[in-house]
């Protein structure tokens, strides 16, 4: 696929053929992550991984003297019961 280099605005951009989007399983208004090489830009879809933590590996990553202790969080502020 060949295209140009536009100006819009005071940014610079490219545009990609909704098949190009397909091919790279990338949609339109997801996150990418863009790559500079030398002589090249490479766009490929950003991976991000929320909310997927391995209970065994924090904890592991805890000091092993450790002990929990009570927080104050100060006086209720409405109508909440503790």
């Amino acid at each position: 696929m060949v295209t140009k280099v536009q100006k819009w605005g005071n940014s610079q951009g490219i545009r990609l053929t909704k098949a190009a989007l397909e091919d790279a399983q990338i949609r339109v208004g997801e996150e990418v992550e863009v790559i500079v090489r030398p002589g090249r830009i490479v766009i490929e879809p950003a991976v991000r991984v929320r909310g997927k933590y391995d209970l065994e590996q924090l904890v592991a990553q805890m000091p092993r003297r450790y002990t929990a202790k009570e927080e104050g969080w100060g006086a209720p502020a409405g109508k909440e019961t503790w």
